[in-house]
């Protein structure tokens, strides 16, 4: 072989190795900014409206259970170890802190670890326990997403003893991969909805279909079969395989990025707004007053705060739209109609109130008022997708 002609297969691998390593620090820069994000979102969301005692948000995601302690818990743990994974698993990826702060490394590693595991059961728990949306197989997918987090916190942890450290870090991606399944989950879910403008695999209601299905299980499968590809063109010194690799890697993150610019849009700018809104919540004002007085009192004291003192409470669609859902779920079903009824008087032209009137009605088992009021939420919002199949399920 020639001198020109090795020297030329050298410039090749030397270029597709340098493609590979700046396709995965652009995958982890993204990645990095991704998660710190969602982290802020969750921790400022459900901190400061736990602080102020305005548990509406947490009803929609049957967060918040006034009385029972141990599954609120299990929530509160889980919501906590979400911010924390998210927070410790970027930090544990920065190679500086890695190289310069190695005490630092191990210790907030050990947090990350123990912080997956135990996320991750109060996960199962509440999924299994005391129930949660989707269906079995999405219940199975979750939980063998929590059995593969378990397995590679213990093996990460073990190579780490053992001071085998090449082994352990890619142990220890693999565990990155797999607590990040929920953080892939909602950017995949928020791209899903913004291709296609409306629910497409799935029903809005039940949220269960052939889309959840797949994806309760792809957004941990698929990230560990793009790591183990990384793994192989690291591995392999081929030039076409590592050029592949970095372009797949280029490609993944771009839709990354869409991805994460949907949820954030749609999802942790709102909920950053509410958690850092100071004024009381009215949900939370009405329920008090309906524990003690009932609903009527509630419907009134809601009419004359709103007259006389408009800016000390938050009066928008979704706090009287969750305190509703929070009523269904007790089965307090006309108390929950009363409320939804009041959202609609305070905003007529939402098609969302009249699909959740609907459904209130639903569930209380008036077939003709649903009816009447999901037509009302299609002739507002004739794209409401929501209110669309749930009035074919009727007639």
């Amino acid at each position: 072989m020639s001198t020109a002609v090795l020297t030329s297969r050298l410039e090749v691998d030397s270029l597709a190795e340098t493609a590979l390593k700046t396709a995965a620090r652009f995958w982890f820069v993204v990645t990095v900014a991704g998660q710190l994000a969602f982290a802020f979102a969750v921790a400022s969301f459900y901190g400061l409206t736990a602080i102020r005692g305005d548990y509406h948000g947490w009803q929609i995601t049957r967060g918040f259970v006034p009385g029972v302690t141990k599954d609120n818990w299990a929530v509160v743990m889980h919501l906590a170890s979400a911010a924390v994974i998210m927070l410790a698993g970027s930090i544990q990826l920065v190679p500086q802190v890695r190289n310069r702060f190695p005490a630092f490394h191990r210790w907030n590693g050990r947090v990350y670890m123990l912080t997956a595991v135990m996320g991750s059961v109060a996960g199962v728990y509440m999924m299994w326990v005391r129930g949660s949306v989707g269906d079995l197989p999405q219940h199975l997918g979750s939980t063998l997403n929590a059995l593969l987090i378990w397995l590679f916190a213990g093996v990460a942890l073990r190579y780490a003893l053992a001071r085998n450290f090449k082994t352990h870090r890619r142990w220890a991606l693999r565990l990155f991969m797999a607590t990040s399944g929920v953080w892939f989950f909602r950017i995949g879910f928020f791209l899903w909805l913004a291709i296609f403008r409306r629910p497409v695999g799935f029903d809005p209601n039940t949220f269960t279909g052939p889309f959840p299905t797949i994806m309760s299980f792809a957004t941990y499968l698929f990230p560990l079969a793009i790591l183990e590809l990384y793994f192989q063109a690291q591995d392999r010194p081929s030039a076409i395989r590592r050029f592949a690799t970095a372009l797949l890697l280029v490609v993944l993150t771009l839709v990354m990025i869409a991805g994460l610019l949907a949820v954030t849009t749609v999802k942790w700018v709102p909920q950053v707004k509410d958690a850092f809104d100071s004024r009381k919540s009215i949900a939370e004002t009405l329920f008090a007053t309906m524990s003690s007085s009932g609903v009527d009192a509630a419907v009134k004291q809601y009419h004359e705060l709103k007259a006389s003192d408009p800016n000390s409470y938050n009066f928008g669609q979704g706090q009287l739209n969750s305190l509703g859902y929070r009523l269904v779920r007790m089965k307090k079903y006309a108390d929950a109609i009363r409320i939804f009824q009041l959202n609609v008087e305070a905003f007529p032209q939402s098609s969302n109130a009249y699909d959740s009137l609907a459904e209130g009605y639903m569930d209380a088992g008036d077939r003709g008022q649903a009816i009447v009021n999901y037509e009302k939420a299609i002739q507002l919002n004739p794209k409401n997708a929501g209110s669309i199949a749930a009035l074919k399920k009727l007639k």
